[in-house]
């Protein structure tokens, strides 16, 4: 199990909870505005091994209501379902964030009972996926049959969330990605933050009037829309 980092406390990442954040390493997509993107370009570097995380844990009892798995792209792990069993064995929810590729894996995962709650990303409309993505290796009927997963079949609590960047996102977009996502429960816009350790350093988020106006746009289709990081 590659785990790459640990943010031992946050109060924002899983809605609700008082939670911890397992960073792991590797992804299959190259989003130039990823804000992670030490996670995907560089040589993999353990952070701790899955002993000393469920050391952490242990500690944390009563102390901890969740654990957020995030990356790069946690179902790239092939012991991934092993992680997680003695963390939920010991009474932790816990979060899976996913970019919606893997659609096996993440029915897999679903229907562990290990998880609680799945975070996904939208990272555009359809016809603009692979350019967002950064890869043209990215197959969107994948994405689309998450999406559908989650908010048709899955039974978990979910959310989508899009992270709205100047060079990437127009109006147009936004209401086309309402249209795919019509009824969804819960859906964010993303602020774009510069973090420092970008793929590309040139793209810049927009203005939180600029946001408004997005969120207006989604709101047609998805009233439950709201901004994040605004």
């Amino acid at each position: 199990m590659k785990i790459a980092g640990l943010q031992k406390l946050t109060l924002l990442d899983y809605p609700g909870k008082t939670a911890c954040t397992v960073f792991t390493w590797g992804c299959n997509l190259r989003c130039p505005f990823c804000h992670n993107a030490g996670l995907v370009t560089e040589t993999f570097r353990e952070a701790m091994t899955p002993d000393e995380l469920y050391a952490f844990l242990k500690k944390r009892i009563g102390l901890l209501d969740g654990v957020c798995v995030t990356g790069g792209e946690p179902l790239l792990q092939p012991d991934l379902i092993p992680l997680l069993e003695p963390i939920r064995g010991m009474g932790f929810h816990i979060k899976l964030d996913t970019n919606g590729t893997q659609p096996e894996k993440l029915r897999q995962i679903c229907e562990s009972g290990l998880i609680s709650m799945v975070a996904m990303d939208i990272k555009n409309c359809p016809g603009k996926y692979a350019v967002t993505a950064g890869t043209d290796s990215i197959s969107v009927e994948a994405v689309q049959q998450s999406v559908r997963y989650l908010m048709q079949q899955a039974g978990l609590p979910y959310e989508f969330r899009t992270t709205v960047v100047r060079q990437y996102h127009t109006a147009a977009d936004f209401a086309a990605i309402g249209k795919w996502i019509r009824g969804a429960d819960a859906y964010y816009l993303q602020s774009f933050i510069n973090s420092g350790h970008l793929i590309d350093d040139s793209v810049t988020g927009c203005t939180p009037s600029e946001m408004r106006a997005f969120l207006e746009i989604v709101r047609r289709d998805v009233p439950n829309a709201a901004l994040r990081g605004i």
